[in-house]
């Protein structure tokens, strides 16, 4: 009988204060992140380009011959794999704990590498032709980097060793997983179909695309229910979650169906609609605890924050067809240096409006996907997207293309990894130590796992 009386989780509502009523950081400190975390992928493909059978392969090529990747087996598979993580996801872990503090001098420790390598660069390259990365591998580093980032942060933030101001804020301010959602939002905006300016789908073949995320949404929503876990429901509502949301951005998009140079400025009318209704009182209800007995109530941060995902979804389409066409006509080096300035241009003067915004208009707001939140989001993307430009490298790393198949699934066994560690460990009480041995474990396991379902195959397709 005891058994049965024992709680699943007796340390809920201790884990729920834990998380609440934060403030969140600077944001020059996410800028600071922003610039570490692609730099790490972008100097661990610097030295992977110099090995030495590149170095071979390379001058094979020059001689006229054609040269194919022999076939890896699954040793040198996961010594790949190995070095990925000791290089990019190991240092990744560090900065988010041990070496918060060290964020400011790391960064400008990784911006220094890039102005000198460049420069060295431009002077043993003179009168050669440049390599730059394709718009394909960049977008494809850029995906890999938000989920690896995710699934790492969404642990990490239940132990001590993580900082508070990275985890997400109550209500206004920013901080490193309050961009979480929004930059789902703009990976699916700016590979999606619609940015390819492929033909839209009908209303009955868009069900059955997200009849997928409604599933994970509920399975999420009966999962956290029966097992007691702790969810902070001032984040999206009583029985709302982020599969919810990117479901309903699905829809919404379906029902109108415009070329997608057209979807910026729909996005702009969106956003600005919206953030006029909050102006005139919905703010004060979203922020407010109180909640009446209905569903609507019991979840508006999550109802109401869809039309600012929703905006923020169509400028990303917008963007992503911009791109996407002057990356298949560019042809020159010239063409390929204008691709980096626009991509590099667009993170400035997003980052600029976010200023703007957060001073003048309203203050950033995750829990409302406000104007200025959609415009740090654009910011923070942007800047890693041209952080990642500087790689040039004509190849993905292993972990990388590993995580590219398998996107989806990664995430779904890192939300599985993670409630099984928070059911079995008491991560408040845990010690420094005890909490990054837990943490390099997860992650090891995370990318081992996802490094073997690629290395033979398996693919988690729900659509």
């Amino acid at each position: 009988m005891d058994l049965f009386e024992t709680p699943l989780n007796p340390n809920k509502r201790l884990k729920q204060e834990f998380v609440s009523n934060l403030m969140g950081s600077s944001m020059l400190e996410i800028a600071a992140l922003s610039t570490i975390v692609p730099g790490l992928v972008v100097l661990r493909k610097w030295s992977s380009s110099c090995s030495l059978n590149d170095y071979k392969q390379k001058n094979l090529a020059k001689k006229g011959k054609n040269v194919k990747p022999s076939p890896k087996g699954l040793g040198s598979h996961l010594v790949a794999l190995a070095l990925d993580y000791i290089t990019v996801t190991f240092p990744i872990l560090l900065f988010f704990t041990l070496l918060a503090e060290w964020c400011y001098q790391f960064g400008i420790l990784v911006v220094l590498v890039f102005i000198f390598r460049m420069a060295w660069k431009r002077s043993e390259s003179k009168g050669e032709r440049s390599h730059f990365s394709s718009f394909r591998n960049i977008v494809s580093s850029y995906r890999v980097s938000v989920v690896v980032v995710t699934c790492l942060c969404i642990l990490a933030v239940d132990f001590k060793i993580f900082p508070r101001r990275y985890a997400k804020t109550e209500t206004y301010g920013t901080s490193l997983m309050d961009l979480g959602v929004g930059s789902f939002v703009m990976v699916n905006a700016l590979t999606s179909k619609q940015a390819r300016d492929f033909k839209s789908l009908n209303l009955k073949a868009a069900l059955q695309s997200i009849s997928p995320l409604i599933l994970l949404g509920f399975g999420r929503l009966i999962s956290t229910t029966g097992v007691d876990y702790q969810v902070h429901v001032g984040e999206y509502g009583v029985h709302w979650n982020f599969f919810f949301t990117l479901a309903a951005v699905s829809i919404l998009t379906s029902f109108i169906q415009i070329h997608p140079r057209y979807c910026g400025l729909l996005g702009v009318l969106i956003l600005s609609g919206y953030q006029i209704v909050l102006a005139f009182g919905l703010s004060e209800f979203l922020t407010s605890s109180k909640r009446e007995p209905n569903l609507i109530s019991q979840n508006k941060e999550g109802i109401f924050s869809i039309f600012g995902y929703w905006g923020m979804y169509l400028i990303g389409v917008y963007f992503g067809h911009k791109l996407l066409v002057r990356a298949n006509s560019s042809g020159k080096d010239v063409d390929n240096q204008f691709l980096r300035i626009e991509i590099w241009g667009l993170a400035a003067i997003f980052w600029t409006l976010t200023v703007i915004l957060d001073n003048y208009v309203e203050r950033v707001s995750r829990r409302m996907c406000n104007m200025a939140y959609v415009t740090i989001v654009l910011a923070q993307n942007f800047q890693v997207l041209s952080v990642l430009t500087l790689a040039d490298s004509q190849d993905n790393l292993v972990f990388e293309d590993t995580f590219n198949q398998n996107l989806l699934g990664s995430f779904l066994l890192a939300n599985i990894l993670t409630g099984m560690v928070n059911l079995s460990v008491d991560t408040l009480s845990a010690s420094p130590a005890t909490a990054l041995i837990i943490l390099v474990a997860y992650s090891f396991v995370l990318c081992f796992s996802v490094g073997m379902a690629s290395f033979f195959g398996i693919r988690f397709k729900f659509w």
